[in-house]
């Protein structure tokens, strides 16, 4: 009887399927990806010489291929010894799970591939007049403070980076510049006093960098890193603008501070081995601020190796400022929020570059734009207008001008209407070119409501929100002659109101632990001005050949190094405060009121914001430099919070290290950390109706000082300070208080308020959040 050939290929096929996912798995199982392996430092064995050598046999002693001697691709990448112990190793899986079980070793993190979040902010922070002259005058100490930023590298012809006037470099720092393709030892001067990169996670992760399209060097060819350095700390340059736009005196929140670039982003994005290396670097080198404007997901504190170096360079008394992300306005989208890292919200400044939209029916719409280009269109005529969606409140590929889904026959010679998200705002704008448009009116969906932000397009092109996105997409749908005019006004000062909490801001609460608020507080992060790099046009498209000094940015990767500027200031004028002391006085000073006298709002909504948009508020530098009372945390203070989170003593000690911190002084309730903001979180048994938190705040005001708090009323709970009263007879005493919060009916949604004590001169805000668990 004949084989049935039927059955032969199926065996054949089944055959070749196991033998592939056979070979899948082997290859799965044998893959080499980078890990980070935290030691504790302490149990090494006397036997090594130096902890470098223990932490290599450990590795080896797991290793299922012996390293080959010689092989430049060695396992072991970076070796950390300052703000965190360990190395980053490449290993297979199941080399990870045995080196994971051997002695001295805390903790095993897989790589983690982290994303960046992408003047006037002087003047509107207060630190300069509108007169041009100096309210906060530069002193011979701002210069004794160096900002280390971790982001693209920096473009050193900047004018932001000039170094006129700068005293010598400071003898305690131990930074140096490292070399590369276009960057040399000449390229760092007495403002960029150090320049380093970090890529051997990247490439572990990715491949080997290509060295004839990127710089392998601290040189920035993304723009980014450019624009955060000089944010924190660029050297006035007068006539700074963008193509016209926002013409005036660009400088940084700290002009007199030093800038050290540390390029941990590439191509392809940042990876946390690389980013600890900087940070563990950046504290051995002697920096004072750390900027870091990037995000990952949130993980558990001990499961967070940024969390844990930042925790390490905080016990070396570097002021840590992070990006809170741009998950807004959804809400629980916050990334950075470990209590001993300041996490920076984003706010937008008095200052607007206006556009307009004007409907054949006459119809005028406000918009922005910072479109100025050789492609013009005139405001005398009106141009046909299309929309290639449907009324649907989903958008769709053609709706979004995605890459090839503009019918030129349909669009050419047009005014092309696209709706936000997806793909960059820019790159929307470069496909209706390509496909013949001759402008783009660029509409918000409900994910960005009213908020506009405004780009530099490569074509006229014009923002609006999405309510006036409807009534124009309605007019089209009705018009069989749809027709409009784009107009650009420029730029306009003293815009009301202002500052407003921008959309994308990423919003609490911090469901990690919701005794701690974040974010901290906000910054300027829309449309802001800095120093740009030579090797990208301001759309930073590959198409774009227009070449910038300067560009304007949005995101909360701008409203960090606002942040860092500012604590730089702090630091070089209180050298002696420690990073929870800057945190504190720049926590308790912020405002929560906008320029018409209202309470700050949220972009989103147009509603008035929580502090769980905007924290404790709007940074003030003027008031922070002198916040009457601070809330002061040490590492062992963190750590007994750390002790109320459920971590277990081996978890704990990704944090101890080889310190003698222990849990004997624990907190009775993580809310009672001495954060300068309170968070009340009443939990589900519903029989729990009084809670009392504690605090101890320091006076750096005159010696003798008398204070009397105020709480603000809630619906829910009555609220009691005792004492009423702190009055204090010397500078740099403590005294301490305790808040009762006692419930009157347990309210479904958080309530907000506040605290503040007053002396007459100083008002010391601490936000208040009151939280009742739903019954289980």
């Amino acid at each position: 009887m004949a084989e049935n050939p039927g059955r032969a290929w199926v065996y054949l096929i089944l055959t070749s399927c196991l033998f592939f996912n056979l070979v899948l798995s082997a290859e799965t199982q044998f893959a080499k990806k980078t890990y980070i392996v935290q030691m504790d430092k302490s149990a090494m064995p006397k036997a090594f010489i130096n902890h470098l050598d223990w932490y290599s046999f450990k590795v080896n002693s797991v290793l299922l291929e012996p390293e080959i001697e010689g092989d430049d691709e060695g396992r072991i990448i970076y070796n950390y010894q300052t703000a965190f112990h360990g190395v980053a190793v490449r290993l297979s899986e199941e080399e990870a799970e045995r080196l994971e079980e051997e002695d001295g070793v805390v903790a095993l993190f897989p790589e983690t591939k982290y994303q960046l979040h992408t003047t006037r902010s002087p003047m509107f922070l207060g630190l300069e007049a509108e007169d041009n002259t100096n309210i906060w005058v530069q002193k011979v100490s701002d210069h004794d403070v160096v900002v280390g930023v971790l982001d693209t590298g920096v473009w050193p012809e900047s004018e932001s980076f000039n170094d006129t006037g700068m005293t010598p470099v400071p003898a305690s720092w131990k930074g140096t510049c490292e070399t590369g393709r276009g960057f040399e030892k000449r390229h760092c001067n007495k403002k960029i006093v150090g320049a380093r990169v970090f890529y051997r996670g990247y490439e572990s992760a990715t491949g080997k960098i290509n060295e004839q399209t990127e710089y392998k060097s601290p040189r920035d060819q993304d723009g980014h890193g450019t624009h955060t350095a000089a944010t924190v700390a660029g050297s006035p340059v007068r006539g700074a603008n963008l193509q016209g736009y926002a013409n005036g005196i660009a400088r940084g929140m700290a002009p007199g501070a030093r800038i050290a670039a540390y390029k941990v982003c590439w191509a392809g994005g940042c990876f946390s081995s690389d980013i600890l290396s900087a940070v563990d670097r950046a504290v051995a080198d002697g920096v004072n601020v750390l900027s870091i404007s990037l995000g990952g997901g949130v993980s558990s504190y001990y499961r967070d190796s940024l969390s844990i170096a930042a925790f390490g360079a905080m016990e070396m008394g570097v002021f840590v400022s992070c990006s809170a992300g741009n998950g807004g306005p959804d809400p629980v989208s916050l990334t950075n929020v470990s209590p001993w890292i300041t996490t920076v919200g984003a706010s937008t400044m008095d200052r607007d570059f206006p556009a307009t939209v004007k409907l054949g029916n006459g119809t005028t719409m406000n918009g922005v734009s910072l479109y100025k280009g050789e492609r013009t269109v005139s405001i005398n005529k009106q141009y046909p207008v299309v929309y290639m969606g449907s009324n649907s409140s989903s958008p769709e590929p053609s709706s979004l001008c995605l890459e090839g889904t503009l019918d030129r026959r349909v669009v050419e010679g047009k005014i092309v209407i696209c709706d936000r998200g997806i793909s960059p705002r820019v790159q929307k704008g470069q496909v209706v070119k390509d496909a013949g448009g001759v402008g783009m009116v660029l509409v918000n969906t409900a994910a960005n409501g009213e908020e506009l932000v405004a780009d530099c397009h490569l074509i006229p092109a014009v923002a609006i929100g999405e309510i006036e996105g409807k009534a124009l997409k309605h007019y089209v749908s009705t018009s069989p002659n749809a027709a409009v005019t784009l107009s650009f006004l420029g730029t306009r000062l003293r815009i009301k109101p202002s500052p407003v909490v921008a959309a994308f801001s990423s919003r609490g609460p911090n469901f990690l632990t919701l005794e701690i608020l974040k974010p901290d507080l906000v910054a300027p992060g829309v449309n802001i001005l800095a120093a740009w790099t030579g090797n990208l046009g301001p759309s930073s498209l590959p198409t774009d050949g227009r070449r910038v000094k300067f560009n304007i940015l949005s995101g909360t990767s701008m409203s960090c190094p606002h942040v860092s500027g500012v604590a730089a200031l702090l630091k070089a004028r209180h050298p002696e405060w420690s990073p929870a002391t800057i945190k504190s006085a720049l926590m308790t000073t912020a405002y929560v009121h906008d320029n018409t006298h209202n309470a700050l709002k949220d972009a989103s909504s147009d509603a008035p914001s929580s502090p769980y948009d905007h924290g404790a508020g709007h940074i003030d530098p003027i008031k922070a430099l002198d916040p009457g009372l601070v809330y002061d945390i040490k590492a062992q203070d963190y750590f007994n919070f750390l002790c109320t989170q459920e971590l277990t003593p081996f978890q704990l000690k990704a944090f101890s290290k080889n310190s003698n911190m222990s849990c004997k002084q624990s907190l009775a309730n993580p809310g009672d950390l001495n954060y300068p903001a309170i968070s009340a979180v009443f939990p589900e048994k519903a029989n729990i109706t009084v809670l009392t938190l504690h605090r101890t705040v320091t006076n750096v005001g005159p010696p003798i000082s008398n204070y009397h708090a105020m709480a603000s009323p809630f619906k829910g709970a009555s609220v009691h300070v005792e004492p009423q009263s702190l009055n204090f007879t010397k500078k740099y005493q403590k005294l301490s208080y305790k808040i009762t919060f006692t419930t009157i009916s347990r309210s479904t949604v958080p309530e907000f308020g506040g605290l503040v004590w007053k002396d007459g001169v100083h008002r010391v805000r601490s936000p208040i959040v009151i939280t009742w668990l739903p019954p289980m």
